[in-house]
């Protein structure tokens, strides 16, 4: 039987292929999507992908999987670099992996600060989709040693 893992996008990242195809690449967030549910079924993972522009529904979200012992990829998008509620929230879960599509570290000064880092289990930035590669791949790796 399969490991449910979600992965939750923030906001903005609904926009993948039309915003900033420069930063971002391409790829739609069906692309990502359908990448992610092929990677997560080949390491024996059942992914959900979600998005969300709502912080309310994000934090909700993460209440659930904290309820459901589920692991999770968070991709807190904006958020990373203020929201204090989804922090307190991003806590309760058991293991979280942050993910993001860019380098922060290499943006625009605002963005190298995550108020997120210091609650997940590791950060992976800078790869493209392939940043959700690797963070499932570890999940994977995780849900086989503790089973």
């Amino acid at each position: 039987m399969s490991q449910l893992a979600w992965i939750l996008n923030g906001p903005n990242l609904g926009r993948l292929g039309a915003r900033e195809p420069e930063v971002y690449g391409s790829a739609s967030l069906a692309d990502l999507s359908a990448v992610c549910a092929q990677w997560g079924a080949e390491l024996g993972l059942d992914v959900e992908v979600r998005q969300t522009d709502s912080e309310a529904e994000l934090i909700g979200w993460l209440h659930q999987a904290a309820d459901r012992s589920i692991p999770v990829v968070l991709n807190p998008a904006a958020f990373t670099h203020y929201s204090y509620g989804l922090r307190d929230a991003v806590a309760q879960v058991s293991l979280v992996i942050e993910v993001h599509l860019s380098n922060p570290a290499a943006r625009d000064v605002f963005r190298h600060r995550s108020v997120i880092s210091g609650v997940v289990l590791g950060t992976i930035a800078g790869f493209g989709f392939d940043s959700y590669y690797l963070a499932l791949s570890e999940l994977a790796r995780l849900a086989a040693a503790s089973s």
